[in-house]
């Protein structure tokens, strides 16, 4: 039901029209959601992959909902999987993901400046829907992976503890492809 509810919230805001590398935004979104359930994600883990662009996010600033309206999203998908979705927008990644990997790393929230330490989980589940996320864009584009794919796998290494064993298996796999 969630899932269907976020689809339609989706379509609502009209991803539908927005390009993205491998098709359009919902279809790289599903794919996402879809690599985190064939990693053994959690629910609500794969929720925030279906709907973690509806903020932008550091690399996609392209926001579907303002933030002023994310009430709609928790109540489309509930309040642990919206909280993922703006904990995975908000990340400044050049001042979070270089000690994401360390029990006392910073999460700093692009959107208000606020630092804060994040729980283990947190850190599992933002190094989790990275990969998920990139993952995906590199498998479906070639020259996103030959130009991404080796600072990706540097990071990757580096969150190892932090990701499943599925997806440390799947980065090794796609990163390491050879170049079309």
């Amino acid at each position: 039901m969630a899932e269907e509810e976020a689809l339609a919230l989706l379509k609502a805001c009209g991803a539908e029209a927005m390009d993205h590398p491998g098709g359009t935004l919902p279809a790289h979104l599903l794919r996402v959601r879809e690599r985190l359930a064939a990693w053994g994600a959690r629910e609500e883990l794969c929720l925030a992959g279906l709907c973690h662009a509806f903020y932008g996010t550091d690399g996609f600033p392209t926001a579907l909902l303002p933030l002023d309206r994310r009430a709609e999203l928790r109540t489309a998908v509930g309040t642990e999987a919206e909280h993922l979705v703006y904990a995975y927008a908000a990340c400044d990644r050049d001042a979070t993901y270089p000690t994401l990997e360390r029990p006392d790393g910073p999460y700093r929230d692009r959107f208000t400046g606020t630092v804060h330490i994040p729980s283990d989980r947190q850190r599992r589940d933002l190094a989790e829907l990275t990969a998920a996320n990139e993952l995906d864009i590199a498998s479906v584009s070639p020259d996103f992976r030959h130009r991404w794919g080796p600072g990706l796998l540097t990071l990757f290494q580096r969150l190892r503890p932090l990701l499943s064993p599925a997806a440390w298996e799947d980065a090794q796999h796609v990163l390491l492809l050879p170049d079309a």
